[in-house]
Order: structure tokens, then C-alpha cells, then sequence
């Protein structure tokens, strides 16, 4: 029988508190509003994200790349495990919190990813970065771009005027990337409306769905088709 879960720490949010826990046997988990936000048991998909997304930049000179979405700091790991030394890691987290966990009681989790050399965290929402660098251009903008955000954009309530995850947004994180980059997105599960507003907004799309058995969250990989996104008809 699997012992308890003790609270570490707790803040409160707008959707509800925000929970560190921890059970014994080294088993750590992070809710939001008693919903699970991260396991740190399951985290396969989390790393296959950043893995897929910066493969694909690791043999550039200088690669930089957009983290959006600390958690407890796999997917910030898989990424700078992929990426050569020359690198530069941004990553953009909501909550103080959670880099203090990452820190601290979770450091050990991923070799202490948040204090490597080439991090840098800024603590705002993800949008900030990649609309600064959509608006400066040139060397500002990233390489890659991994977005490991709840749910993703499985639960996209605008549609195509979703703050995150629709077609102005989309167009902005297009914009963010430097020529040839990559777009990365996990999703809870596969969403055939975020495939489309990726295509209009001018994105050559590919999904992945990593591992086998047991659940296997979705993986997109979008790179610009074109510098201006394609018109409806």
C-alpha cells in the first residue's frame, strides 16, 4: 500500500492552491486546485518535447531556445541534455514557487537543471518572451520554442482567439522563431482544431506520440512553411 502524501508547500492561485507534495519512496507531485499538474513518476512525454524540438537545433552555432512551463524541471533537463554546451536556455514560469522547488526539494530530480550555466529564468508568462522576440527579430528571436503548458492546447476554450493557443498567438510564436525553427507543443491529448490553426498560421505540422503503453500525451513539431501565414480561401 502506498504510504500518504505530505504537503511541502502550498500557495495560493487563482485557480485554486498550488501544492508541492511528497510521499515516501522519493515520489513527488504537483497539483493545482487539487487537479494533478505533474508526476514526478510520469514524466515521459515532458522530456520526449524537448528532445524532439531541440535535435532538430543542436547543431547550430549558438542554439537558443524557449522554454514556456518549468513543472519540476524534466522537460528544462531533456533540453539541455540536447543542446550543446554554446547554448542559451530561457524558460518562462508563472509562479516563484516552482523554481524555488526546483531548487530546492526537486533539484535533485534533474541534476539541478535550473543552475546550469546556460539557464536563464524569467518569472512571467511564456506570451511576454516570445512577443518580444516576434517584435525585435533577428538574433531576439529563438531557435526553438517548447511549450510544456497544462493541458495544452487540448482545452482551448477561444478557439482561434484563445490567448495561448490560437491564430494571433500562433502567428506570434511563428514570428519568434528564427529561419528554420521549431515550434514545440505537449498536449494532454491530440487536438484536430489546434492541427488546422497551426497550418493557417503558417506552420508544416508533424505529431508524435512517444513511448508505448500507458498514457502518451501528444508531441506537436511545427516549423514555418513560409514567413507570411497562408489566407483562407
Amino acid at each position: 500500500m502506498a504510504s500518504a502524501w505530505q504537503v511541502l508547500d502550498r500557495v495560493a492561485t487563482e485557480e485554486g492552491a498550488l501544492e508541492l507534495r511528497h510521499r515516501e519512496g522519493g515520489e513527488y507531485l504537483i497539483t493545482i486546485g487539487g487537479r494533478i499538474l505533474m508526476n514526478s513518476a510520469l514524466h515521459r512525454t515532458e522530456v520526449a518535447v524537448a528532445e524532439l524540438a531541440c535535435r532538430e537545433v543542436a547543431d547550430r552555432k549558438q542554439p537558443k531556445v524557449l522554454v514556456g512551463g518549468l513543472g519540476m524541471g524534466f522537460t528544462l533537463r531533456a533540453a539541455l541534455d540536447a543542446l550543446p554546451q554554446s547554448a542559451t536556455v530561457v524558460v518562462a514560469e508563472l509562479q516563484p514557487e516552482v523554481v524555488d522547488w526546483c531548487r530546492g526539494p526537486l533539484a535533485h530530480l534533474t541534476a539541478e537543471a535550473t543552475r546550469d550555466r546556460r539557464v536563464r529564468i524569467l518569472v512571467e508568462d511564456v506570451r511576454t518572451p516570445i512577443a518580444r522576440a516576434a517584435e525585435l527579430g533577428g538574433p531576439a528571436r529563438f531557435d526553438a520554442i517548447v511549450l510544456d503548458l497544462y493541458e495544452g492546447p487540448r482545452t482551448a476554450a477561444g478557439g482561434d482567439r484563445d490567448p495561448m493557443w490560437g491564430r494571433e498567438a500562433l502567428t506570434r510564436a511563428r514570428d519568434a522563431l528564427a529561419p528554420g525553427g521549431v515550434l514545440a507543443v505537449w498536449s494532454e491529448d491530440a487536438d484536430p482544431g489546434f492541427d488546422k490553426r497551426l497550418q493557417r498560421s503558417g506552420f508544416a505540422v508533424r505529431r508524435a506520440r512517444p513511448g508505448k503503453g500507458g498514457p502518451r500525451h501528444a508531441v506537436y513539431l511545427a516549423t514555418p512553411a513560409s514567413r507570411e501565414p497562408r489566407r483562407r480561401r
